[in-house]
Parts: C-alpha cells; sequence; structure tokens
C-alpha cells in the first residue's frame, strides 16, 4: 500500500456536523480534497445549503447540506437515515457543532447551561449513536469528536464551554472501547485559538483576548481552519486504524508551553 494511498477517502462518506463555517467547513474541505462524499449539517438553512455548494463547485465531490438541530434526537436520525439513503454508507462521522455563553458561573442560567451541553456533548452522543449501526454494518468507521484546549484547561468566563468539552474526551474514550470490536476508532481534536466566527465573538466580548493569544502560542499567531486539515484527514482514514482514544491538540504548542 502506498504512502498517498493511506490518506485516500475516494468512496467514503462522511457527515460534519457545524460544517457550514470555520473549523467545520474547513474539516469538510479537507475531505472533501481527499474523495470524501460529504454530508454537512447545520442550524442555518441558507448558510448550510450554501456552503454545501461552495464544496461540491470546489472539489467536484458529491455534498449535501442537511438543517438540523444535532440535540434533537428524532433530527438527528432523520440526517442521518437521509445520508444513508443518499449515499448509501456512512463511513466518518465529525462532531464539530458547538457554541458558547460566556458568562461566569454565578451569572449563568440553569438553561443556558442545558444549552451549551446540549448542543456540544449530547449531539455528540445522540450522532455517535445513530451512526453505529451504519458503521458496524460496513465493518468499521471513523468518528472524530471536536474538543478543544478548554477540555484540558479551566476557564472562568466559560464554565459551561469547558465542562462541555471536558465532556468530549471522556465520551471519546468510552465509545473508543465500547466500539473497537467493531472496527470503528474514535478520537477527538483539541483545536488551539483558530480564527474564526465564534472566536471572533469572544475577541469582542474579553478584552485583551488577542494579546494573551499571541502571547500564549509558541507558533506567534491564530490558527487558520485550514491547520486542522491534515490531523482531520489521518484521523478518518486508513493511516489511523491502529489510533483509538486519544485527544490530538492542534494548538501550535499551546498545551506543552511553560
Amino acid at each position: 500500500m502506498s504512502n498517498m494511498s493511506l490518506f485516500d477517502l475516494t468512496g467514503k462518506v462522511a457527515i460534519v456536523t457545524g460544517g457550514n463555517g470555520g473549523i467545520g467547513l474547513g474539516i469538510a474541505r479537507g475531505l472533501a480534497s481527499a474523495g470524501a462524499r460529504l454530508a454537512i449539517v447545520g442550524r442555518n438553512a441558507e448558510k448550510t445549503r450554501a456552503a454545501a455548494k461552495v464544496l461540491a463547485d470546489e472539489s467536484g465531490a458529491e455534498a449535501l447540506g442537511l438543517v438540523a438541530d444535532v440535540a434533537e434526537e428524532s433530527q438527528v436520525g432523520a440526517i442521518v437515515r437521509e445520508v444513508a439513503e443518499r449515499f448509501g454508507r456512512v463511513d466518518i462521522l465529525f462532531n464539530n457543532a458547538g457554541i458558547s455563553i460566556r458568562k461566569y458561573p454565578q451569572d449563568l442560567e440553569l438553561a443556558e447551561w442545558r444549552k451549551v451541553l446540549d448542543v456540544n456533548l449530547t449531539s455528540a452522543f445522540l450522532m455517535s449513536k445513530a451512526v453505529y449501526p451504519q458503521m458496524k454494518a460496513a465493518g468499521g468507521g471513523k468518528i472524530i469528536n471536536i474538543g478543544s484546549l478548554n477540555s484540558v484547561f479551566g476557564s472562568p468566563y466559560a464554565t459551561a464551554y469547558a465542562a462541555s468539552k471536558g465532556g468530549i474526551v471522556q465520551l471519546t474514550k468510552s465509545l473508543a472501547l465500547s466500539w473497537v470490536p467493531e472496527n470503528i476508532q474514535v478520537n477527538a481534536i483539541l483545536p488551539g485559538w483558530f480564527d474564526t466566527e465564534l472566536t471572533q465573538q469572544a475577541r469582542d466580548q474579553v478584552p485583551g483576548l488577542n494579546e494573551k493569544v499571541l502571547a500564549r502560542v509558541p507558533a506567534g499567531r491564530w490558527a487558520k481552519p485550514e491547520d486542522i486539515v491534515g490531523t482531520a484527514i489521518w484521523l478518518s482514514s486508513k493511516a489511523s486504524d491502529f489510533v483509538t482514544g486519544v485527544a490530538v491538540p492542534v494548538d501550535g504548542g499551546c498545551s506543552v508551553a511553560p
């Protein structure tokens, strides 16, 4: 087997939640460039369908835009069925959907806590559970959960977000152990500070954040969505067939810096 074929996703079908912008769209672009057919899922219908068209136009790959709230079990089941009917299989799942509500814990309402946990963590469980029968029937699959540096570090102004992303790592380990007999590898990526719409809001809301990030990241810059592509393709491909239950930082050295 050639080194290139290890990373070839031709014939594979991938679902990317939150795939209509930011890191999710960067991941979808990378998977398409490696040959995968794609279904991207988002709550904004116009943005999601526009992103699917861009992917198809750029890569020539089939790209389906689906509108759903992935924290709702009935909607999750419907989109997985639609992908399986359209493409005949599901090989790769990226659980990337996420939100943050930036408040100190004493100011956070219970409804806000539940909303963040549902979108960031419960959705990953629901989506993974829904694709499991498809992957088992196909003889294997890849599930990649998008965590955060807040999976490891605390955050005084994003309590629910940090808790949800810590949960992503433990969910990843548990699913990996549960489904290794079915040849389903489950891993996580922990992005550092990426320049996206979500972090632009954070920069607007948290004074001095931009300067703090630049000082904290050894690489000396914010990451771009394309910086995650190589890791995403590796964890989606045969190249990672003996890798499961790990959380890989993509952070410019931030997590190992003193």
